[in-house]
């Protein structure tokens, strides 16, 4: 990529409307100082004490957070939260972000808003320590009422956005945004609407989803298609061109330390390096964060190989970040981008 097409493509994003939908959680961070530390009475165990909380917006809302960082114009949510205190932390957190519709965020008793409450041992000079999770979440199927709900928004917002970004965070299948309901809503708009970015994204893999633009790594890659595992630069793209050629749509291969490999139908597989790490990291957040500046940039009229390179610097900056589920913004992706160009 250019300077002229770095620039080029990243001015467009003040102009973009983008849906993210999908399985939004409230990601709480509890830091503890163990300087702080003392016995309960009660019980006779160590006590962490907190001595700071923050929350920010996880799941699909680690994506909205990227594109928040990014200026994109308008970001429209689809999903759900329950009407709890949780919920209402995320909606807070969502809506003070600028650019951001809830228009279509469903408040609902009939769920439980996805928690990940993560205790955090902060010391000075320290790299972090997260102690063991503890995660809220929904057990039972998702409501039909809910389920239909959602179908309609997003028939609704497909009318309107440059692109679409759909996330199932979820582990239990049926339990979240993303059942077999809306998938067939969601195949229904991707018919409809077959130039529209729509990139999808799912931990229990995209086997049952229809075609769409998937993005995955190399072991969803191979339990897709059915075989041994996947793992030599070649062999990825080889996989990637037969799926996207069976798809009809472009396919992302995220390779963590190796970058991403890229497949659009009837074209060969392009593959943009890792950058070189530059000290500690931390790689929450960075599948995200190229999920973020893959779908920004294919609705700035990016190309492919475009969008995955922005998608690598956009990873190496977010996994710099230690502590916390980081984000990029332009700034930082021009300032990393001439940095690796400098002649």
């Amino acid at each position: 990529m250019t300077p002229a097409r770095f620039q080029a493509v990243t001015s467009q994003y003040p102009g973009l409307r983008i849906a993210v939908v999908g399985d939004f959680c409230l990601d709480r961070y509890l830091e503890i100082d163990p300087a702080r530390s003392e016995t309960s009475i009660e019980t006779g165990l160590p006590v962490h004490n907190v001595v700071r909380v923050r929350a920010q917006p996880g799941g699909a809302g680690t994506v909205l957070n990227n594109l928040v960082a990014l200026g994109i114009g308008t970001i429209e949510v689809v999903g759900f939260r329950g009407d709890d205190g949780e919920g209402y932390e995320l909606q807070r957190g969502l809506e003070a972000s600028p650019g951001v519709s809830t228009e279509h965020f469903l408040t609902t008793p009939l769920r439980r808003t996805f928690t990940y409450c993560k205790p955090l041992v902060v010391e000075p000079g320290k790299t972090p320590v997260e102690l063991n999770r503890l995660d809220s979440k929904n057990w039972t199927p998702t409501p039909a009422t809910i389920e239909a709900r959602l179908a309609e928004s997003l028939r609704a917002v497909a009318e309107r956005v440059d692109a679409v970004i759909v996330l199932e965070q979820v582990d239990a299948a049926e339990t979240g945004v993303v059942t077999r309901g809306f998938l067939e809503a969601l195949r229904a708009v991707a018919e409809a609407n077959p130039k529209l970015p729509i990139l999808a994204d799912s931990r229990r893999g995209l086997g049952a989803w229809p075609s769409v633009d998937f993005k995955m790594n190399a072991a969803e890659l191979s339990a897709l298609l059915g075989r041994a595992a996947v793992s030599a630069i070649e062999d990825v793209k080889r996989a990637a061109v037969e799926l996207a050629d069976r798809n009809g749509r472009p396919v992302f291969i995220t390779l963590a330390e190796r970058g991403i490999v890229a497949a659009t139908p009837g074209e060969p597989a392009e593959h943009a390096p890792a950058l070189p790490v530059r000290g500690p990291i931390d790689v929450v957040g960075a599948g995200d964060s190229v999920t973020a500046n893959l779908a920004a940039a294919l609705a700035a009229g990016g190309s492919i190989r475009e969008a995955v390179e922005l998608a690598v610097i956009a990873s190496s900056i977010v996994v710099h970040q230690l502590g916390t589920t980081g984000v990029a913004s332009v700034n930082d992706l021009s300032t990393l981008f001439d940095h690796i160009n400098v002649p």
